[in-house]
């Protein structure tokens, strides 16, 4: 039985609610390793979910519990608030695109396509659905009759992800599909996809090692570091505010200073994430944000805490007034100039981004100012109400499923 065979009377779901995908308390081992621990993992029905993290972090042990080719050892999948964690992934109406397109080299463009549509399509209906999917990919004209070994890097990316988009899945799962190509046709396939995604309104899940690949593409992300999902959040919010030192740095560029919390904590403190406090920095006074409600409330009389600021370097501008810094070494990039500035007692220079600047020139005195809000991280780390875990779910693992080399 499927998710789409069970009535959603019978699973409590009703019409409001948005939930597709349902992951709790997902633990997977490859003999005595361990490869993923108690994920939780919640994506809503029309969006796209970014899973990322470095390599060795879990995220294609992740994907094929998803897809049903990997078995949990604890933990449940839940489609439309069915439990379908022992439902075989040919029944689970989810669509993948491997990173290498996996496309069949004696097939054309058309027969790939179409080997994706279900068993027993009756010929018109065939000719009927692989010339939309043509369609929606830009794969039009002559592209049809082509083979794999004639097309670029980004077309075989299309091709797969028409044919994943055949059976009409509820979910596409795209594992690193654009890690292959070079730079500027990364960005154009990923934007492709993401409007044929959009048109189509897939809910996707993306697995990516790359950072501004995740931001941009997805509505939700989900940072991964061995095998354990440290932040789930909209792109905005886990960039700008990290749950840790290790997240902030692995999301992009990290401005870490050495920072104190001065004044009182306001009051009332709501404990929610979002108020901004005062902090002394070698840059001047800086607006920090705990990212934690917990350490907040837990430190509301914390005046005088120490830990560490982490700003981005867009936040540092040069300014007429302000702490004096020397430009140790810049960079141009065209639509943006990065700069290496140290400051009077500051251990480690700080890098700055200003977007359509000239090139800075090394000796050059500069002033630095802030913008934006930073993030406070106190000394200790340890938040015992944000670890808390719900309970386990075990499952009676029954036999591995194999993935099949192609889909």
């Amino acid at each position: 039985m499927t998710a789409t065979d069970i009535d959603a009377t019978e699973t409590g779901i009703t019409d409001t609610d948005t939930t597709m995908l349902q992951v709790s308390g997902v633990e997977v081992r490859f003999g005595d390793q361990p490869v993923l621990h108690d994920i939780d993992l919640r994506v809503k029905a029309g969006t796209t979910t970014a899973i990322v993290g470095p390599s060795g972090s879990g995220k294609t042990s992740l994907l094929r519990v998803i897809a049903g080719f990997l078995a949990p050892e604890h933990g449940e999948v839940r489609l439309h608030g069915a439990d379908v964690t022992e439902v075989p992934a040919h029944r689970r109406s989810i669509g993948l695109v491997a990173q290498d397109g996996a496309l069949f080299p004696h097939l054309d463009v058309a027969g790939n396509i179409a080997f994706g549509l279900p068993r027993g399509t009756p010929r018109r209906e065939r000719r009927r659905r692989v010339a939309e999917l043509l369609e929606l990919v830009s794969l039009t004209g002559d592209h049809a009759s082509r083979r794999p070994d004639q097309l670029s890097g980004g077309q075989r990316q299309r091709v797969a992800l028409a044919r994943a988009l055949a059976r009409q899945p509820e979910m596409i799962l795209l594992d690193e599909p654009f890690s292959a190509l070079d730079a500027g046709l990364r960005e154009s396939t990923r934007q492709a996809i993401r409007e044929i995604l959009r048109i189509t309104g897939t809910t996707t899940i993306l697995v990516t090692h790359d950072q501004d690949e995740a931001l941009s593409f997805a509505d939700q992300v989900a940072v991964l570091k061995d095998g354990r999902l440290r932040q789930i959040g909209a792109p905005e919010e886990v960039y700008t505010r990290p749950c840790d030192v290790e997240t902030a740095q692995f999301l992009g560029d990290a401005v870490l200073l050495p920072g104190q919390l001065t004044g009182q904590l306001p009051e009332p403190l709501s404990g929610q994430a979002g108020a901004v406090w005062d902090s002394s920095t070698p840059l001047g006074s800086v607006n920090v944000e705990l990212v934690c409600p917990n350490l907040a409330i837990a430190h509301r009389t914390a005046s005088g805490s120490t830990g560490q600021v982490m700003l981005r370097p867009e936040q540092i501008t040069l300014s007429e007034e302000g702490v004096a810094g020397t430009v140790l070494s810049s960079q141009y990039f065209g639509h943006d100039t990065t700069a290496l500035v140290q400051l009077e007692g500051v251990e480690s220079p700080l890098r700055l981004r200003q977007l359509n600047a000239v090139p800075l020139t090394p000796g050059t005195q500069v002033h630095l100012a802030v913008q934006g809000a930073g993030v406070f991280y106190p000394a200790f780390t340890e938040c015992h109400a944000c670890s808390a875990r719900p309970a386990r779910v075990s499952i009676e693992r029954r036999g591995a499923t194999l993935m099949p080399s192609f889909l």
